[in-house]
């Protein structure tokens, strides 16, 4: 029998349990619920929680350690499960009297429920480390530290003979995200300062949702926006006529539109920080006879500071761990170049093309990926932790 039938029979065996909960506690002070030490509520989420976690552990340890791991589980697992919710429900049952704290209990087990939700996702992020560790430490084993980090060649062959600088690969990541930050940043904030300070509220209305319209478009057709029109435009009408560049496919491509989608992200977040200023502060500043431009220049923008260069940071993480915009619109090539018209390739890229197709998981051209994705993971953990410094340390406190 599926999983799915087993949880669909524990939630209705809770569903009666939460009636009969209810019923008993009712019948225990003979319909004077005041008598009871809780809500009835309470006595009947006492025994539907006890017999829907009951079953479920056994469920999920039945599935782990088990057998029936093949889309479907064991029935005997499914009916020991069953039965222990259904001696949880019996024993709750037995346990409801006047006296009883069922609401102490029903909090217990919800505080449980949320702390393994907390450490489902600490556990999941120690365990992407320790894989990607694991594998990284095997790449090292067959593969010269110092040239992959102080590298400049990026030539993959599974003959032999590969060379595996990552200095190419973060350079292109570098030099993408830098541009996309020049875009996003100006007209993200500008556009934030607008809608928070001189937009009336009917504007704001419609411009505040159609910007954020933007970080609902998926990459993939960002990507194929920037292969298809974006740049064939730069190539066209920029750097064919110039003689810097004669391929649709390259680092402004990729950044200006990188930065078309980190837009809605810089606007929102600093529109947020933004409006987080007291008002009393912009009143001081119009009674001391500053104009609107130039309270936005003095208090408003200085006061709401940390956190803009935060949101600028988390802007950077977005923007270095992007893939689709950059497979389609800065291409592959692994060089090292400071023309922004030829085409180049980021490390997420390459990610992908080692673990793409049949590969031996046990040669360091695949292993690589992982070296490649602890870097990327160190690389955005890093900006992060500046982010929350920053914000953290300069943040001003206002009552």
């Amino acid at each position: 029998m599926a999983l799915s039938y087993f949880v669909i029979l524990l939630l209705v065996l809770s569903a009666a349990g939460y009636v009969l909960g209810r019923r008993k506690a009712v019948a225990a002070v003979g319909g004077e619920t005041r008598a009871l030490h809780s809500l009835v509520s309470f006595y009947g989420w006492n025994v539907a929680l006890a017999g829907f976690l009951s079953g479920i552990v056994i469920l999920a340890l039945w599935a782990l350690f088990g057998s029936g791991l093949a889309g479907s589980l064991s029935w005997i697992g499914g009916v020991v499960a069953l039965a222990a919710a259904a001696a949880a429900v019996v024993v709750a049952l037995g346990s409801i009297a006047p006296e009883f704290r069922a609401r102490n209990s029903v909090e217990a087990k919800v505080r449980g429920i949320l702390i393994f939700c907390s450490s489902v996702a600490i556990l999941t992020t120690l365990g992407i480390v320790l894989s990607m560790l694991f594998e990284t430490a095997n790449f090292f084993s067959q593969y010269s530290w110092t040239h992959f980090f102080f590298g400049t060649e990026w030539t993959p062959r599974f003959s032999g003979n590969s060379e595996l600088g990552m200095l190419p690969l973060l350079w292109g990541t570098l030099y993408v995200s830098f541009i996309a930050l020049c875009v996003s940043v100006p007209i993200g904030l500008f556009a934030a300062i607008y809608l928070s300070e001189y937009a009336s509220p009917a504007m704001r209305g419609v411009a505040k949702p159609a910007i954020e319209v933007l970080a609902g478009i998926p990459t993939i057709v960002y990507g194929l926006f920037a292969l298809i029109t974006v740049g064939p435009l730069l190539r066209d009408y920029f750097a064919g006529p110039l003689g810097i560049g004669d391929s649709s496919r390259s680092v402004m491509t990729a950044g200006l539109v990188m930065g078309i989608m980190l837009i809605p992200f810089v606007s929102s977040l600093s529109d947020d920080i933004i409006n987080a200023v007291p008002q009393s502060l912009r009143d001081g500043s119009y009674g001391l006879g500053a104009t609107r431009s130039e309270t936005i220049k003095q208090v408003i923008v200085p006061a709401a500071l940390p956190g803009i260069v935060g949101a600028v940071l988390l802007a950077a993480s977005r923007a270095i761990g992007e893939t689709m915009i950059v497979v389609l619109g800065a291409g592959a090539a692994a060089q090292l170049s400071l023309n922004p018209f030829e085409a180049m390739t980021t490390i997420t890229v390459k990610i992908v093309s080692q673990l793409t197709g049949d590969t031996d998981f046990a040669a360091p051209e695949t292993l690589v990926a992982f070296a490649l994705g602890i870097t990327l993971f160190v690389l955005t953990l890093c900006l992060n932790i500046l982010a929350l410094y920053i914000v953290r340390k300069y943040r001003e406190q206002y009552d």
